[in-house]
């Protein structure tokens, strides 16, 4: 002990470098403890995970602050260390001082959180985790159709906040708006093909309507956007081969297939039961006349 207290007296700055690390040992032995111990008291997930967020910044952020006053020896001297930290480092470090500020500028601002769907930077899926470095979502699309799961976890930089537009499914308006396309032969009778697209949709998609005419008028109240129609609208379109009616309607975000499917087969059920009164159209070709062809033969005389 005599000589280590020796060796620490002839070498303060080792001193100082010991002290340090044991602060900062001690606080992330802190912020440990700290989660473990939520994860153990709170019941609710969303709550448990907020609080541990909060935590592990509350811990980061005294961390650097001793790290600061340590290393300029005042805490007075604060902008002046941070401006010349900074100049110093910005150029090797700058991707990881974007994503440390992405995760505050996600966190305070909101701009998406554990459960919800995104696109970002050309990837879209549902965010898993949040933490200081990293949003961590699960992939879907690519090379499955839909919104279907891809099976891929994907780590994506917190940096992405800044650098491009973040597209939310589920924030503030859980609904999105979808469409298809029916191609009607022409001859079919139009207003009873009308009639089955539009009960269909009223039968199977009022429940989104209902749910989503609340979150809307929160929207338009909330947002500088106009007033826009939720309930199923039908519009008729004549081209060259057919009539295409384009049916678009509201749906949950995280149902979009399923319901595309169900609207799908039951409108084409109940057009099968009209005894060809509404055919389905198709770019097929029908052959209505084969000409008849002559076949002479001659014969030579030699």
């Amino acid at each position: 002990m005599e000589e280590l207290k020796y060796w620490f007296t002839e070498h303060p700055i080792l001193l100082s470098i010991f002290k340090y690390l044991v602060w900062i040992i001690l606080i992330l032995s802190i912020i440990a403890w700290a989660r473990r111990l939520l994860k153990k008291r709170l019941p609710d997930n969303s709550l448990r995970y907020k609080s541990q967020k909060g935590i592990e910044i509350i811990g980061y952020f005294f961390a650097i602050l001793i790290t600061i006053t340590y290393f300029t020896g005042n805490i007075k001297d604060f902008g002046l260390a941070i401006g010349l930290l900074t100049a110093g480092i910005t150029i090797t470090l700058q991707e990881l001082f974007l994503s440390i500020a992405g995760s505050f500028y996600i966190f305070f601002v909101h701009v998406y959180k554990p459960g919800d769907r995104i696109e970002i930077n050309g990837i879209k899926g549902d965010v898993i985790d949040i933490d200081s470095i990293y949003t961590t979502m699960m992939e879907i699309g690519q090379w499955v159709s839909s919104d279907n799961y891809s099976g891929r976890i994907v780590k994506l930089s917190n940096a992405f906040v800044f650098k491009g537009p973040v597209y939310n499914y589920s924030q503030d308006f859980p609904f999105v708006w979808d469409e298809f396309n029916l191609p009607i032969r022409y001859g079919s009778d139009i207003e009873m093909a009308k009639n089955i697209i539009i009960s269909v949709a009223q039968e199977y998609l009022s429940e989104y309507v209902n749910a989503s005419i609340s979150d809307w008028k929160d929207i338009v109240d909330k947002y500088y956007i106009e007033d826009a129609q939720v309930n199923p609208t039908l519009a008729i379109t004549m081209t060259d081969n057919w009539i295409q009616f384009n049916l678009r309607y509201i749906v949950d975000y995280k149902k979009r297939r399923f319901t595309k499917h169900i609207l799908n087969e039951e409108i084409g059920k109940r057009i099968q039961q009209t005894n060809s009164k509404v055919i389905l159209a198709s770019a097929t070709f029908e052959i209505v006349k084969i000409p008849t062809v002559n076949l002479k033969e001659e014969k030579t005389t030699q």
